[in-house]
Formats: C-alpha cells, sequence, structure tokens
C-alpha cells in the first residue's frame, strides 16, 4: 500500500504538469515559420488568401507563414502531405470547399477530413457567377430556365464533381430543367469554350469570372450565394429566382489531429482578430469574397453544413466514384 501511495505521488503532479507546459508551449507560440499547406496552385484564389493571411498575422507574431502549394487530385494531395507532419502546431492546411468535394468524390484516399483535422476558423466565403455568351437569348435567370426548357442547352465546369459541375446539378435540379454538362480540365478552358460558343454558359468562382465581367465578354445572370456581391450589387443572386439555391467556395484553416487544444485555440482568436483588420478585409474584398473569421464552434458548424449539402448534390450528379 506504500508503494502504490509513493507511486500515485511522484505520478500526480507529473499528470498536472501536462495543461500547465501546453498553456506555456501556447503562450510562446508561435517560436519558428509555420508551413501553411494548400491544395492549389499558386496565384490561385487560396493562395492569394493564404499569403494575404500570412502578411497579417507576421505583424503580430513576427514569424512568417509559409505558403506550401501542392495542387493535385483536387487537394487530396495537400490533406495527405498534412497529415505526415508532426501536429505541433506548426503545420496548418487550407481546407476548402474544393477539398470537401473531392472527399465526397474521390476513393480510395487516405484520409477522413471529419477525423482527421481540427477546425481553427472560417476566413471568407466568395461566390460563383452564372455567365453566360452574349449571344445566348437569356438576360436574366428566369429567361435562362425558360430557354433551357426549350431547347438543350450546355455548360462547362473545371471538371465532373466540381463545384462549378455541381451549381449546375442544383441548378437542373431547382428549375426542372435538362443541361448537358461538359468537363474540363480547369475553369480557364470552361470560360474560354463558352467564348467561343461552344458551351452556352459556365460557373465561375469571383476572381476568374472577374475579367470577362469587366470586359462584358460574358454576362452575368446571378451568383451562387444566397447574398449579393458587394463588388458586383447589380447581380441578383440565384436563389431570388430559385429559392434554396445555393453554393459557394469557401477558405478555412484547419490542423491535423493531435495539435495541442491551446494552440489551436490560440490560433483561431490570432485569425479572428486579423480578419477585422482594414487591409485585410480590403485585400479579399477585392477578390469577391465575405469575410467572416468565425472561432473554431462556427467552422466546426459549417463544414457540418457544408459536407451534408455536397454529399447530397454529389449523389444527384451521380460524380461520386466511390
Amino acid at each position: 500500500m506504500r508503494i502504490l501511495k509513493l507511486i500515485a505521488a511522484l505520478i500526480a503532479p507529473a499528470l498536472l504538469a501536462v495543461p500547465a507546459a501546453h498553456a506555456a508551449d501556447a503562450s510562446k507560440y508561435p517560436e519558428k515559420p509555420i508551413r501553411l499547406i494548400i491544395g492549389s496552385a499558386a496565384g490561385s484564389g487560396p493562395d492569394i488568401f493564404s499569403r494575404a493571411l500570412g502578411d497579417q498575422l507576421y505583424k503580430t507574431w513576427n514569424q512568417r507563414i509559409v505558403v506550401d502549394t501542392r495542387p493535385g487530385a483536387a487537394g487530396a494531395i495537400s490533406a495527405e502531405l498534412a497529415l505526415q507532419a508532426v501536429p505541433d502546431g506548426y503545420t496548418w492546411m487550407m481546407l476548402t470547399s474544393q477539398l470537401l468535394v473531392a472527399s465526397e468524390v474521390l476513393s480510395n484516399l487516405k484520409f477522413n477530413l471529419a477525423r482527421d483535422f481540427k477546425s481553427v476558423s472560417l476566413i471568407g466565403t466568395v461566390p460563383f457567377v452564372q455567365m453566360v455568351h452574349p449571344n445566348v437569348p437569356a438576360r436574366s435567370v428566369a429567361e435562362l430556365v425558360a430557354l433551357a426548357k426549350k431547347q438543350e442547352l450546355r455548360y462547362g465546369s473545371a471538371g465532373t464533381g466540381a463545384t462549378e459541375h455541381l451549381s449546375g446539378v442544383l441548378f437542373t435540379h431547382l428549375s426542372g430543367t435538362k443541361m448537358l454538362h461538359v468537363p474540363y480540365k480547369g475553369i480557364a478552358q470552361a470560360i474560354q469554350d463558352t467564348l467561343a460558343q461552344e458551351v452556352q454558359l459556365t460557373y465561375a468562382v469571383m476572381p476568374a469570372a472577374r475579367p470577362h465581367l469587366e470586359s462584358k465578354r460574358l454576362r452575368p445572370l446571378g451568383v451562387t450565394t444566397s447574398y449579393r456581391s458587394k463588388l458586383y450589387p447589380d447581380i441578383p443572386s440565384i436563389s431570388e429566382t430559385l429559392p434554396g439555391y445555393e453554393t459557394m467556395g469557401w477558405y478555412s484553416v484547419v490542423a491535423p489531429t493531435g495539435t495541442p487544444e491551446p494552440i489551436l485555440n490560440r490560433v483561431s482568436a490570432e485569425i479572428q482578430k486579423a480578419t477585422k483588420d482594414p487591409s485585410f478585409n480590403a485585400t479579399l474584398t477585392k477578390l469577391g469574397s465575405v469575410v467572416v473569421g468565425s472561432d473554431r464552434a462556427g467552422l466546426d458548424a459549417h463544414r457540418r453544413s457544408q459536407t451534408k449539402s455536397i454529399a447530397e448534390l454529389v449523389k444527384v450528379s451521380g460524380a461520386r466514384s466511390k
């Protein structure tokens, strides 16, 4: 009995010290550069978001956020790489709508987003724009629906299972129309064929759509979010004609499961502060984004909601490969 008491006396202080050690780590964090892995190429929306966030956090922490671009497999490569890192708070991942779609479409993935990544903060959301060639005789969402009921229309997307594809699936589902989906290897090709009138319309995330809205080479009919864009308030939301319609792009920060909770909480709090900075807001607003800066619970709720809606759309689209 005396031996057991002695062991307990020795162990108890060590157990009590664990939370304190974590707290101390969080108070000193970060003590070196942080790697932020994204599943998109340099110059993409997630890349611009990540670098803007890194610049803002550097002002507070005086530590660099090293953006590691790992495009491929709709972002799956970035997730697999992030899980190989030690979960010490110095590896983050940019979780986007694209990667969430990929997790519902692709088979044999080596990760489970819900299990393997902890929420940190939802940075912002961004609409897609439904655009038609100017020769298409439709100047509103309602007119496009009427036209689609009279003749077969073709719409281009960045690929089967991409958010652009699912935007079209939801549109035809709610409008009671049929359109032929033409998948491309990237949204740039889909836009090019819309300009060439190989397809009548496409959906493009706001940063990709802007040059064609400014040049008026393509006509916008609606944005896919339930709210209008601050950049283009005259473009209606598709939901104004088709209630319940909404798809969006979004950008969030997550960390591998096992990352200490105090560090997750600190990073989340600092990102929330960063998103309130006027210059940071201006950078994201120029991309057509709505800055959110949620807490961890807010991103958890967003992920659950988006997972449910995307899973339903993927099922309707027939894009699932598993």
